[in-house]
């Protein structure tokens, strides 16, 4: 037997392939949207996937399980309380999957989102491992606030804070402490707010460690663990609704991504253009290329490890957007990346960014330093960094996932100047406050310099 486990450090999502070496056969479970390194590992190890297992309709990226039952006649199992649309074998508590010498087993632990199962994986009939999606991780538990307006059967925070109160103390705290714990997601994801930088436990450790499993008093833990969860991306919605539907292929619907040709000046003209229907056009160049020149309409999300994360954070679920890179071989890569929830649907055309008539000036310091009510001064952090952390005195605060639709609570009597913690997320606020208020004010992006403030 082999666990194999991959990682999207973009999503900071984890996925497993579980081979039965004496049945040269593998299971997988939550595999990402691209199916390749799945594959990979299947033909390295000569094996066949012949199934997939759904802890839950992910909220965070779109998984491959459709694209595993269609090319490989791969089954897959979820809870039946999913709702899928796919055909799929019934995962529910009690139910069991046989693989050589390895038994999986399902329990059913609502909490996270009311369809969430673990798998047990039982091999030569011991206890050895489980597989806790977005139920228990490491030093933490799942959130349970994504399923009030998404998913087959929607449920309140509270009522899912107090199941997931059970489903810990009731099920997986019953499992031997020797029992290897591996999770969906680690630090950095938002389906929790305290997340360790392991990438695996187990039940003891998280007996000993994990203040989810050591809160006894019900009402306690349901305050504590709906208290400062990180903010919600406008795309968790759909796609648990696209994961409840299944994807399309990823390569296909890669290929039906319209690609603009260097010498397809017209449309570049188009897009270069008032004419385009008020699309934006996100352009992943790095902000000092960006500044330099860019297209009307233009929002600086830069290629980083947050860049799925702050394209959905952004962007709506169903909006048209077209695409921008440095070059070709970027553009691919951004355009893969975007696959990974979903959004490669919504774009309108993808193209290599050769700049553009608007610039972006770089902030005065030293009058910031001095007077720096010369400025609106706009920090885009989210509110739990700004409680943690006050910078400015008299700043809007305004998190970036909310700034498009905000943009009017903003004055323009003063030169606008915005700020994060890093420089990533000014960036793109920026430019989207450039969109909204560039003709009334100056805008200024205070970026990294943000450190010699703090």
């Amino acid at each position: 037997m082999k666990i194999q486990q991959f990682e999207d450090k973009h999503l900071s999502h984890y996925s497993y392939a579980i081979l039965s070496e004496c049945e040269s056969q593998i299971i997988l479970i939550d595999p990402s949207r691209n199916p390749k390194v799945y594959e990979a590992y299947a033909a390295e190890n000569k094996a066949a996937i012949i199934a997939v297992i759904e802890s839950h309709p992910h909220a965070d990226f779109v998984s491959s399980h459709l694209e595993f039952h269609q090319r490989h006649n791969a089954k897959i199992y979820a809870h039946s309380l999913t709702g899928a649309s796919y055909p799929f074998e019934h995962f529910d508590k009690g139910a069991v999957i046989n693989l050589g010498k390895i038994t999986l087993s399902s329990l059913h632990t609502p909490g996270h989102s009311p369809d969430s199962i673990c798998i047990v994986l039982h091999h030569n009939g011991r206890e050895e491992a489980v597989f806790t999606g977005d139920t228990l991780f490491v030093g933490d538990c799942g959130r349970p606030d994504l399923r009030e307006d998404a998913g087959n059967q929607k449920a309140k925070r509270e009522e899912l804070a107090g199941k997931l109160f059970h489903s810990l103390r009731d099920k997986l705290m019953r499992l031997p402490d020797h029992v290897t714990v591996y999770p969906a997601h680690g630090a950095g994801t938002l389906c929790g707010k305290g997340l360790s930088t392991a990438n695996s436990s187990t039940i003891g450790a998280e007996k000993a460690g994990n203040w989810s499993l050591n809160e006894p008093d019900k009402p306690a833990f349901i305050r504590t663990l709906i208290a400062d969860q990180p903010f919600i991306p406008k795309y968790f919605g759909y796609d648990v609704e696209l994961n409840r539907s299944g994807a399309p292929a990823f390569e296909e619907a890669i290929k039906k991504v319209s690609v603009l040709a260097q010498e397809d000046r017209n449309s570049r003209t188009v897009i270069s253009s008032n004419d385009r229907n008020d699309l934006i056009i996100i352009d992943t160049r790095p902000e000092t290329e960006f500044k330099k020149g860019f297209l009307p309409g233009s929002v600086n999300i830069q290629e980083g490890n947050k860049f799925e994360t702050w394209l959905g954070s952004i962007v709506n679920p169903g909006e048209r957007y077209y695409l921008a890179a440095a070059d070709n071989e970027k553009l691919l890569a951004m355009i893969s990346r975007t696959a990974s929830i979903g959004y490669e649907s919504l774009i309108a055309s993808a193209f290599i960014s050769k700049g553009g008539s608007q610039t972006m000036d770089a902030p005065d310091l030293e009058l910031l330093t001095s007077n720096p009510d010369h400025f609106t001064i706009v920090d885009v952090r989210n509110t739990g960094e700004v409680k943690a952390q006050p910078i400015f005195a008299h700043a809007i605060h305004i998190p970036l996932a909310e700034l498009r639709e905000r943009t009017t609570e903003i004055p323009t009597n003063k030169p606008i100047m915005v700020h994060c913690a890093g420089g990533y997320r000014s960036a793109a606020a920026s430019s989207i406050l450039y969109i909204a208020l560039g003709t009334q004010t100056r805008i200024y992006d205070l970026g990294e310099a943000i450190a010699q403030f703090k």
